[in-house]
């Protein structure tokens, strides 16, 4: 497998394949196959597999502490490279590439999550930061507290991000009311809202796109 990865590159390992090698590095002395099985089996793919919460992963037999790490350090590392496509950058000449960062850290979340882009003058990336994690359908958000945030890192302009658990990315009354709330509340201080956007299981909406902002 190592020699399949160096010569051919990624694609050449399957999801099984990955797993093992992945967790060999943290259980050397352990016979990994039966664990990267146990773990398609449970969460389907390499990519579930590493996004799913450590809670769960610590239920697999066998997979221990440092299985878990090894696993939830590969997330990381990918998240990591992918917001280095997006950090410092106009992000709205990067949308692409912004969409595939978000989808990433938020499609596979069970819980709702939102976050708050952050932007300069010149729309450049300053920061991506979590403004709350709520239940499968809900995430409190308080518009003063994305606001001050925004004074404080100088930002000139947002982009609203959550995740919708059960998939469908249509915005509900509550998506609708709350940007509005925000966006009035940006304005006052010269702040703009440049979008809303919301990561399914299958997609992602754009506030803007669909003409609701």
């Amino acid at each position: 497998m190592r020699a399949r990865l160096l010569t051919a590159g990624p694609d050449a390992i399957a999801d099984h394949e990955m797993l093992e090698m992945v967790l060999f590095l943290a259980l050397p002395r352990r016979d990994t196959k039966p664990l990267a099985r146990a773990l398609l089996a449970r969460f389907a793919s390499f990519a579930g597999a590493i996004a799913a919460p450590a809670v769960e992963l610590a239920a697999i037999d066998g997979l221990g502490d440092a299985g878990v790490a090894a696993l939830k350090l590969v997330q990381a590392a990918a998240l990591r490279l992918m917001r280095a496509e997006v950090i410092n950058r106009p992000v709205l000449a990067n949308w692409d590439r912004l969409m595939a960062y978000l989808t990433a850290a938020l499609a596979r979340e069970r819980v709702e999550q939102f976050r708050v882009l952050f932007l300069d003058t010149r729309n450049r990336l300053l920061a991506d930061e979590a403004q709350g994690r709520g239940t499968v359908n809900h995430t409190p958000v308080y518009p003063r507290e994305v606001v001050k945030r925004a004074l404080e890192l100088n930002a000139t302009a947002l982009i609203l991000v959550h995740n919708h658990p059960s998939g469908d990315p249509t915005p509900s009354a509550a998506d609708l009311d709350m940007t509005r709330d925000i966006r009035h509340a940006a304005e006052a201080l010269s702040i703009t809202l440049h979008d809303h956007v919301i990561i399914g299981n299958d997609g992602a909406l754009s506030f803007r796109r669909e003409g609701l902002l």
